[in-house]
């Protein structure tokens, strides 16, 4: 008797808990950079739709009708246009339980707000938190995002942001891997991708405007520090461009204070925050 064809095992259209969807995204984002493309964005790809309408659909990525889907894919879940896609962006195609990604959407509309909710937890500006305080952390988005949960929930939840995120156990969580939450639209660590500062370069440029040596700088220092970088061609932007890099990284600032741990994550392309 002929057996119905089994859906792969990890990609199915069910209710997913949280634990599976970053299961599904470790899966397939098999170089762990981030970001599912290439070669890995075939392979999800024809498992989805494999997953969506059954065995016998074409799954071969030289065939113009794969081709065709593909593209229609991405031009409608590819929200940046970049040619891959990104945890923020597979949340929105997977039916994850309770939205678990993007229910902080809901609270964190921009840059701004999750930097508010981050200070909270990262009080000595460390641009880490502990995890111990990744719970408290996500209980006030979810309640910002009038999210019910309950212990259990919650739980759930701060663990799987560990496996995300605290890959080499240290108990700590970076800024830069949290920022991943926010929708790619307002996440500023993509806006600043051009930028090629290595930390020494970072160190030097911030010591020279950080005159009185307090470990921050305004927006008129700022001013200067960004019109530096594009002196030196270290920005990829035109200087009409740098207005908007301004309030991108000032949305970061803290009552107008620009602490050199966030700026540093912001504008160095080496950064171990």
């Amino acid at each position: 008797m002929a057996t119905q064809a089994q859906q792969p095992p990890h990609l199915h259209l069910a209710e997913l808990t949280a634990a599976q969807f970053i299961d599904i995204w470790k899966h397939f984002d098999a170089d762990g950079n981030g970001y599912i493309e290439g070669k890995e964005l075939e392979n999800f790809f024809k498992e989805l739709e494999t997953a969506r309408r059954g065995a016998g659909v074409v799954s071969d990525p030289t065939h113009v009708a794969f081709k065709e889907k593909m593209k229609e894919f991405m031009a409608k879940f590819d929200k940046n246009a970049d040619g891959r896609i990104e945890m923020s962006e597979l949340a929105q195609l997977l039916p994850t339980e309770e939205n678990f990604l993007l229910c902080f959407r809901e609270f964190v509309g921009s840059s701004a707000e999750f930097m508010a909710a981050w200070r909270r937890y990262d009080t000595d500006r460390s641009g880490y938190i502990e995890s111990n305080e990744l719970k408290g952390f996500l209980s006030d988005l979810l309640k910002k995002a009038n999210r019910n949960y309950d212990d259990k929930k919650l739980n759930e939840y701060t663990q799987t942001i560990l496996r995300m995120f605290d890959l080499n156990g240290d108990g700590k969580l970076g800024l830069s891997e949290m920022a991943r939450l926010l929708p790619v639209q307002e996440n500023f660590l993509l806006k600043f991708q051009g930028t090629r500062l290595t930390v020494k370069e970072f160190d030097s440029l911030f010591t020279l405007y950080d005159k009185d040596g307090n470990g921050y700088i305004d927006e008129q220092e700022l001013d200067a520090l960004l019109k530096d970088l594009h002196d030196k061609n270290k920005m990829d932007v035109e200087a009409a461009g740098l207005v908007g890099y301004k309030k991108s990284i000032m949305a970061l600032s803290d009552g107008g204070k620009l602490y050199r741990t966030e700026l540093e994550i912001v504008l160095c392309r080496d950064s171990t925050l």
